[in-house]
């Protein structure tokens, strides 16, 4: 786990958007501490520290230990802190995980108070609604984004790129990826290898006509989408533009180590409000573009909460914890701080405070979010329970196909599979 002081983090960061003011806020006693654990990236955790330090100073009862870890590595903890029923108070949630913790009985409902120390009455309702499983609130959105491929400008405008990086297709990707290689004289790539990432396959099987899992949770993406999906990449690969293998095997790596941010490669699949942190590491300045589609087929992506807060079964000052929760979306000061860097607040209100001081990323970021409105599909329900081995299941077998141990077919089929027995065993 990353081991960071607010010290040293606050040491690289400006004064914060000056505060306005606030309901007034319950007195708390000394010597109560909450602890709060989320993924994170250098960016993200500078500015969540920095939140930290301001709620602490606001709320001088309250302690707040911040608990940082990558993606990576971070449901992996999870499992193992709810295991040991010693969960964080306050945890960074995903939707693709929602539905599997709420039924392992992991998160408490939010619902009892709302209105009371919670209070988004006047939070846009369909983000709000993505935190729900049957019908309670259990995940606060704490931002809201898409799908994104993130492309390398200089490396773009001098290879002469002039697709339209809205509604371009496939094809078109692989001829950038040829033109990116052969400019850069096969010193960068045209693109990271996304073979592995079930993120951006999931897309490709909406493009077919299907959903990952079906309403009853049941693996419905056939042999023939994976097949498809991994053949294509092994296409590039044997063209030789895209990044090596022995890169695209290392799995999850952090964001400095992309090939967007070393400079390896012109283009990789990313969350809309990653940018943020992706311009922070990059050596040139990023675009923005929709995964490409499938010509003739059905739109791919979606826009989805990003990530949520969610109170756990094991927070046992619930009171606090609310509090720095409903601080997190309402304080004018703290969500200066953190701005789009988690991506699109649902609160109105927050949104015209942020408008003015976005910084150049941040109006990029925004300004896609409204380009893709009417290019993506509806929101899939949440996985189900066991979701997340069946997204390791993918890294595994694909990792065999990338390396030249198994045929796409034959790994195609075995991982379709080994993804139902997964679910089925799970439920």
């Amino acid at each position: 786990m990353t081991k960071l002081t607010r010290r040293a983090v606050l040491s690289t960061i400006g004064a914060a958007a000056a505060a306005s003011a606030l309901p007034a806020t319950p007195l708390f006693a000394a010597d109560r501490t909450i602890r709060h654990y989320w993924w994170g990236n250098p960016e993200r955790d500078k500015r969540t520290f920095a939140v930290i330090d301001t709620f602490q100073k606001k709320n001088a009862g309250i302690k707040v230990s911040g608990e940082t870890i990558g993606w990576g590595d971070y449901w992996t903890k999870m499992a193992t802190q709810t295991a040991g029923r010693n969960m964080a108070d306050l945890v960074q949630m995903d939707y693709r995980f929602l539905f599997e913790y709420v039924h392992r009985g992991a998160l408490k409902p939010l619902d009892e108070f709302v209105g009371k120390s919670l209070m988004i009455a006047d939070f846009d309702k369909g983000p709000l609604d993505g935190g729900k499983v049957d019908g309670k609130l259990y995940a606060l959105n704490i931002g809201s984004n898409s799908q994104v491929m993130v492309h390398n400008t200089r490396a773009f405008k001098e290879a002469g790129i002039d697709a339209d990086l809205i509604n371009w297709t496939w094809d078109d990707f692989g001829k950038v990826c040829e033109k990116i290689t052969a400019k850069s004289g096969g010193k960068m790539k045209g693109s990271d290898d996304l073979s592995l990432m079930i993120e951006t396959f999931e897309s490709w099987v909406r493009q077919n006509g299907r959903e990952f899992y079906g309403p009853e949770g049941k693996v419905t993406a056939t042999a023939e989408d994976v097949a498809g999906w991994w053949q294509m990449w092994a296409d590039l690969r044997k063209a030789g533009v895209v990044r090596d293998k022995n890169k695209t095997v290392i799995l999850d790596p952090p964001i400095a180590e992309s090939g967007i941010a070393v400079g390896d490669t012109a283009m990789s699949h990313y969350w809309s409000n990653q940018m943020v942190g992706i311009q922070a590491v990059a050596k040139d300045k990023i675009g923005a573009a929709m995964v490409p589609h499938k010509a003739g087929g059905k739109p791919g992506q979606f826009i989805k909460p990003s990530m949520f807060l969610s109170l756990s079964r094991d927070a046992k000052d619930t009171e606090a914890a609310i509090a720095y929760m409903n601080a997190w979306v309402n304080d004018p000061e703290i969500t200066g701080i953190l701005g789009l860097e988690r991506g699109i607040p649902c609160s109105p209100k927050v949104r015209a405070a942020l408008t003015p001081k976005l910084t150049e990323v941040e109006k990029l970021s925004v300004d896609y979010f409204t380009a893709i409105q009417s290019k993506v599909g509806p929101l899939p329900l949440p996985a189900p329970k066991g979701a997340g081995e069946v997204r390791d299941a993918f890294m595994r077998i694909g990792t065999d196909v990338v390396l030249g141990k198994a045929e796409v077919a034959e790994a195609a089929g075995m991982f379709i599979e080994d993804a139902q027995a997964i679910v089925e065993r799970a439920q």
